[in-house]
């Protein structure tokens, strides 16, 4: 009995985690450059001499699908792409970085280049900076080139990307879903990260598979809610026959 209640009671929790994981899913399935969150469930028992009889089910692991998700060509001079493994690189309000998958770009009135919310790009020597009044263009190695309308065949490099390419065990999500290295210490630049310029990466969220997942959930929340409402009465019939008895 008493593992029955703990077991339902904590796995119906543990269900709502990962509804709540799925809908997020769901929520970004557009989001440009999002990773989908992985939960798995299973039982724990309680080691105390006092409790041995109780079993709890716990959020096994909290994972991230660091699948690439399918490239959109824009034509659009700021967007890139990462093809394959890597991440770009971002610089947080307290100087620290972070990591994102979103190459949907842009310049500030200043002439940082920063990310859709205002985040600055890193390049190899701190906040991308691009000059005023010229086209832009993107190489597949992260370099930035520049030239002026009126003298189109002088290109010049003004700037690096920053990108990286951390162990896919050592990144964290964050609140904000950006991603950063465990114990905070900035990854490396990797040479051989590749973009691809005028192009977005969409989500690797599979919404049939989020969709199905969703569906399986809810049933196996009523299958435990089920479970809690048969130990009720199981209690109750015993506690009637204990009266009887007395």
């Amino acid at each position: 009995m008493d593992r029955l209640i703990y077991t339902a009671m904590t796995g119906a929790k543990g269900t709502m985690d990962q509804q709540a994981a799925v809908a997020h899913n769901l929520a970004n399935a557009t989001s440009t450059g999002f990773r989908a969150e992985l939960h798995k469930l299973r039982a724990v028992e309680v080691q105390t001499d006092a409790l041995r009889t109780r079993s709890f089910t716990v959020d096994a692991s909290v994972s991230n699908n660091f699948d690439q998700g399918a490239l959109q060509r824009t034509g659009r001079a700021y967007d890139v792409a990462l093809q394959g493994k890597g991440w770009l690189a971002v610089q947080m309000p307290d100087g620290s970085e972070a990591y994102t998958r979103n190459g949907s770009l842009d310049v500030s009135a200043n002439g940082i280049l920063q990310t859709h919310d205002g985040k600055p790009v890193l390049g190899d020597g701190g906040p991308v900076t691009i000059p005023p009044d010229n086209e832009i263009s993107i190489g597949a190695d992260g370099s930035i080139s520049a030239s002026q309308p009126d003298q189109p065949g002088v290109v010049n490099v003004v700037a690096q990307l920053k990108l990286v390419n951390p162990p896919e065990a050592d990144l964290v999500r964050g609140d904000d879903g950006l991603f950063r290295v465990r114990g905070g210490a900035p990854a490396q630049a990797d040479p051989n990260v590749r973009v691809a310029g005028g192009y977005l990466e969409g989500s690797n969220v599979n919404v049939v598979d989020q969709m199905v997942q969703m569906i399986s959930l809810a049933r196996q929340f009523e299958m435990q809610t089920r479970m809690l409402s048969t130990a009720e009465q199981n209690d109750r019939a015993a506690a009637q026959v204990l009266g009887r008895v007395g």
